[in-house]
């Protein structure tokens, strides 16, 4: 018996609280693995920058191979049983339990990397594996024609989140003063734990699950899931364009899934941020990621997805080469810039301007390149393997996202550069972007 895709549209309060889960765990990526948390790892914890960026690569290289190899099988499953919300409450879990386990990461303590490290990659595959089971149920809560719309408000929904959760930790530290303890920075852990218990309950609550009415036992779900993977797997060839864009895909969204994750790492090594301009950099880039993930929203509908990822792909592929052609010394790769003053005001530097500048486009485009991406394997997938699709749209998303990151490490430490390290995510966000040249976006006609 195959699932099928559900005609009927959820209720508003269904697809709004569908919206809150991006809001609900967003915390986890914006102050933990991008803004505060992951230079904070790098440059105070590990307390060497170049050291502590090959770290910090190397776990979410780590990361990025347990959700590859776990995603499509997962997916499978969740297709073969129908229910996609157990699923998601174990791995939000997890992403509980990873980001409660960060209080312990001390500062000038290098010994804790690896301990902490293993936190870091029990969160991030908690927070990815649930994302892959939300992500399917969207073709199942709202008509096609507003699927870009209801993508792009949740991404919108969880920058919003983003923002808010930054605007408590400069508050905390604004109030906190000095503290050579970093209690602030080793609380974003568990306080990402905790938003994300409180906020991610509607969507347990109101947002409808596939097949209720379907219990197949758990080994029964991994046989047929396994079953049905390996009958796409081998049958991938007649699903061509699809798997084009997944090979697209798993290309320009590791480029991008480094560069945020290392742009504040990269920032604080190059020009000694602190906690407090991190977090209102990171406010800065988010306040123009909400409205470029709403308008991304509406351009999907009206454009359609793949013309909307190329626009945003273009943008961030320019925004890349701004940043990391900017230097403790130089903008724009050739151009001098005066040294830095230690005495200078927020952002004070011709450097730090330029680098704003390009960071600012890259929040812009990073939105609607995520929300259209998501929104359009949605609208290639087969119908009744959504699960399965998005499962693969997981591993193609984390394929290669083991490799970002480590040739991030590896180029840095060979090179001693921290610039030279960030550079390489261009290879990736530029073959990507020619390949999604060859998509068609139609839905594939499913074969069994």
């Amino acid at each position: 018996m195959t699932v099928t895709d559900s005609p009927r549209e959820a209720s508003k309060l269904g697809q709004f609280s569908w919206a809150l889960f991006d809001w609900a765990n967003q915390p986890f990526f914006t102050v933990v693995t991008t803004f505060i948390f992951a230079p904070y790892f790098a440059n105070v914890m590990v307390g060497d920058p170049v050291r502590g960026q090959a770290a910090w690569a190397f776990t979410q290289s780590t990361s990025g191979i347990l959700i590859a190899l776990m995603s499509p099988f997962l997916g499978a499953m969740a297709d073969a049983g129908g229910r996609r919300k157990p699923y998601i409450l174990v791995f939000q879990a997890l992403l509980f339990a990873g980001c409660a386990a960060l209080w312990w990461a001390y500062p000038d303590r290098p010994e804790l990397a690896a301990p902490i490290g293993w936190a870091i990659v029990l969160a991030t595959v908690g927070a990815e594996m649930s994302i892959v089971f939300n992500n399917a149920q969207l073709p199942n809560i709202v008509r096609p024609e507003r699927m870009g719309w209801l993508s792009g408000f949740g991404w919108g929904m969880g920058y919003v989140g983003g923002l808010i959760a930054l605007g408590l930790v400069l508050a905390a530290q604004f109030s906190l003063g000095p503290d050579p303890s970093h209690t602030l920075e080793r609380l974003t852990g568990p306080a990402s734990a905790l938003w994300l218990a409180v906020f991610v309950l509607p969507m347990f609550l109101f947002t409808p699950d596939l097949a209720k009415d379907r219990r197949l036992p758990l080994l029964e779900c991994a046989r047929q899931g396994g079953r049905s993977l390996l009958t796409t797997v081998r049958r991938l060839r007649h699903y061509r364009n699809a798997l084009t864009y997944l090979v697209a895909f798993m290309l320009y969204n590791d480029g991008l899934a480094a560069i945020i994750a290392f742009g504040g790492v990269y920032a604080s090594a190059t020009f000694g941020w602190p906690t407090m301009t991190l977090g209102i950099f990171g406010i800065i880039l988010t306040v123009f990621a909400i409205p470029g993930a709403f308008l991304g929203g509406r351009l999907d509908d009206l454009l359609g997805s793949k013309r909307t990822v190329q626009l945003a792909i273009a943008g961030v592929i320019v925004a890349t080469v701004g940043i990391v052609g900017v230097t403790a010394d130089r903008v724009l790769f050739v151009i001098p810039a005066a040294p830095l003053d230690p005495a200078r005001g927020l952002f004070g530097s011709a450097q730090e301007k330029v680098f704003m500048a390009f960071a600012l486009l890259l929040g812009f485009c990073m939105g609607p390149m995520q929300a259209a991406s998501r929104t359009l394997i949605g609208r290639l997938a087969p119908q009744g393997m959504t699960g399965e699709f998005y499962g693969l749209f997981a591993l193609s998303g984390r394929a290669t996202a083991w490799m970002a990151p480590t040739a991030i490490g590896i180029i840095t430490m060979a090179t001693q550069s921290n610039r030279l390290g960030v550079a390489c995510v261009l290879f990736f966000l530029v073959l990507g972007f020619c390949l999604l040249w060859t998509v068609r976006e139609e839905r594939a006609a499913a074969i069994r």
